[in-house]
């Protein structure tokens, strides 16, 4: 059984490349280029290269908007890690700061498939 679904904003399914720098254990300061996977209100899924451990704190950007927040969580799944990624207080993502290149709500699926 899956585990039960605990966000309290919906995610958004996207498909988008993101810059992210954070911190290493050695206090050294790392950058990659991420895939943003999902967003939502609160959080946002990348998938990357390497694995980053919890409570890490991570600086997303996207054009000229940036995002701070930490590692939630980080698994590995087939080709990379992904990243669960929640905002600091305050940094809040929505479509008129940043808006994924390909973004589409998962919801509207189920909406469609209601008689009308």
């Amino acid at each position: 059984m899956g585990m039960a679904e605990r966000r309290i904003e919906p995610r958004l399914m996207c498909a988008d490349l993101v810059d992210i720098e954070w911190c290493d254990g050695d206090g050294g300061s790392r950058r990659t280029v991420a895939n943003l996977e999902d967003i939502s209100g609160m959080g946002a899924c990348l998938q990357v290269e390497d694995e980053i451990p919890l409570r890490t704190g991570i600086r997303m950007t996207v054009m000229q908007t940036e995002y701070v927040g930490e590692v939630r969580y980080c698994v590995f799944r087939d080709h990379g890690y992904f990243l669960g990624v929640q905002f600091e207080p305050g940094k809040k993502w929505n479509s008129k700061s940043f808006k994924p290149l390909h973004l589409f709500d998962p919801r509207r699926l189920l909406d469609s498939r209601e008689p009308k």
